[in-house]
């Protein structure tokens, strides 16, 4: 497959050092031990990403939420559950995808006794950017799918909106397919059940375009 090279975004932050291997479980392992950025001392633990290392398509979305972090697992929360729904409302089958964020820690902040998420920011994510490149470059997937701004920046840079290049594909650094989508915890935040609705369509409609590349 032939993509660009990537590139380091420039940064002046601390950035993580993963070991020099396509091997997607010692990647894993490394990753449990980043300080690159603070977001470690509060997180429960890394949140890699998981799913079969052949896998067609390769879905990225922001950090770990709440449920994540305390399993460990990508995507097993609320916007998990959404996102099964809606990859079968796509026709794209669900146990060949491989999910993960750009960010590996839970950022959070406390309202009570529940752990509200809080947006990573640019020096974050910075931080934590060379984990997702490593991982991207042992997965080569066929098609790969941004999942919200957070993601979108992560792969094409801060240029990219999600609102503008939604729903098309076209090259990234990663994938000759790239398309880009709303993160499916904006679905769930929608103002009433009418506007989730409508969203959840558009959501889906995109997720169609990546489809055929996946079962091809």
């Amino acid at each position: 497959m032939a993509v660009s090279k990537v590139r380091p975004l420039r940064s002046t932050v601390e950035q993580a050092s993963p070991p020099a291997t396509r091997d997607l479980a010692r990647l894993a392992a490394a990753a449990k031990r980043c300080t690159a950025c603070p977001l470690y001392r509060n997180a429960t633990q890394t949140v890699f990403g998981a799913g079969p290392s052949d896998a067609a398509v390769v879905l990225v979305g922001e950090q770990p939420g709440d449920e994540e972090d305390r399993t460990g697992q990508p995507f097993v929360g609320p916007a998990g559950r959404l996102l099964d729904r809606a990859l079968a409302d796509a026709g794209i089958a669900r146990d060949r995808c491989w999910v993960t964020n750009a960010v590996k820690h839970f950022k959070w902040t406390p309202r009570g006794k529940r752990r509200i998420h809080e947006r990573p920011n640019g020096r974050e994510v910075a931080a934590c950017r060379p984990w997702l490149v490593s991982e991207l470059g042992s997965l080569e997937p066929r098609v790969l799918v941004c999942l919200g701004a957070t993601a979108t920046a992560s792969v094409f840079g801060p240029s990219a909106r999600v609102m503008r290049d939604r729903g098309t594909l076209r090259p990234s650094p990663f994938a000759a397919q790239t398309l880009v989508t709303v993160h499916p915890s904006a679905i769930l935040r929608a103002r009433d059940d009418r506007d989730r609705r409508e969203q959840y369509e558009h959501f889906v409609a995109d997720l169609r375009v990546a489809a055929p590349i996946a079962r091809s």
